[in-house]
């Protein structure tokens, strides 16, 4: 099965567009305040909006969010939930009284008890990086023992990110900060990343 791609962190409609142009399996926008890459309420409104029609899956990325602000401004717009805090899976089970829609768990991943924890959550999916748009890479040989689908995360490049698909097989891959240059996504980086995922080029 072919690895699918998220591009993360999404707020200026060139990089939404180039995304969907892409084909992109995920495209995700920071919906919690406070973030370098945190966009508002209207901003994702406009965003959403040009993958109107298109197989791209639109995810909002939340941190200890509120689960009434989550529906309440997001939940009919959203394909996909992620959240990147300390949401347990209490609040994971709380959240799908309100919504059908697959909810991604962020794990940051330092130890064989990370592996573990992301094992046992109750999300669709886990998401297992290194922090929180650092741009490092983590220990892979800790994923060895995984036995559900997850996407990796943490200081993929259009240079590693092939061997890593190759090696490790995981369900998607998620990258952020190496698609960007002077803090704005670069088009030919997003490029260069889906056909390094595709092995184009």
């Amino acid at each position: 099965m072919m690895t699918k791609i998220k591009l993360c962190g999404m707020r200026r409609p060139q990089d939404v567009i180039a995304a969907r142009d892409l084909k992109a399996d995920y495209v995700g926008f920071v919906l919690s305040e406070g973030f370098k890459r945190s966009i508002g309420l209207g901003t994702f409104c406009e965003l959403q909006s040009y993958l109107i029609g298109s197989e791209v899956k639109k995810v909002g990325v939340f941190v200890d969010e509120p689960i009434d602000n989550i529906m309440k401004y997001y939940g009919a717009m959203l394909d996909m939930i992620q959240l990147h805090g300390s949401e347990d899976n209490d609040y994971i089970h709380r959240l799908r009284l309100h919504t059908d829609r697959p909810v991604i768990k962020a794990f940051k991943i330092t130890s064989a008890a990370d592996i573990a924890a992301a094992e046992q959550s109750a999300a669709d999916y886990i998401l297992l990086d290194s922090g929180t748009g650092t741009g490092v890479t983590f220990d892979h040989s800790l994923i060895s023992s995984l036995t559900r689908p997850y996407f990796l995360a943490g200081g993929l490049t259009a240079q590693n990110v092939g061997e890593a698909v190759e090696t490790l097989q995981p369900f998607a891959v998620d990258a952020s900060s190496s698609l960007e240059t002077k803090g704005q996504k670069d088009k030919n980086k997003m490029t260069e990343f889906v056909n390094a995922v595709r092995k184009k080029g």
